[in-house]
């Protein structure tokens, strides 16, 4: 059997809105509600938005998505469209730019909860 991730939670303030928001940027399937989630599909793995209005807020995640060149110029043109920030670099100090990390290129912004998305057209180490 080949072990694969099949799906994770993220939690939100606004699940609808979030799953929205990733989905108008990446350019994906619109959303699916499965019980007390709002489902994005990527791949092979679904990310599974749930309401999180815990007191003390919930820890910001990370998700990288590895893209096409032709997905990557797509999906940077909606961030710029939006008037989004984005950043070439996971701590956000050099703002504005794009990486060319391993022969490829990436960035790093927001979504609506602060949570780090990342594209990638070429995985970390060039491998693939």
């Amino acid at each position: 059997m080949t072990v694969t991730l099949n799906h994770t939670i993220v939690h939100a303030t606004d699940k609808h809105a979030s799953a929205a928001f990733l989905v108008e940027i990446l350019g994906l399937e619109q959303p699916a509600s499965y019980g007390p989630f709002v489902v994005v599909q990527v791949g092979d793995t679904s990310l599974d938005f749930a309401d999180d209005h815990a007191p003390d807020g919930f820890q910001r995640m990370h998700y990288c998505f590895l893209v096409s060149e032709d997905e990557f110029d797509a999906i940077w043109q909606r961030i710029r469209d939006r008037g989004l920030t984005f950043w070439a670099d996971p701590s956000h100090r050099r703002e504005g730019e794009i990486n060319h990390n391993d022969g490829g290129r990436g960035l790093y912004w927001e979504d609506p909860d602060r949570h780090n998305l990342e594209i990638i057209t070429v995985p970390y180490g060039g491998w693939g």
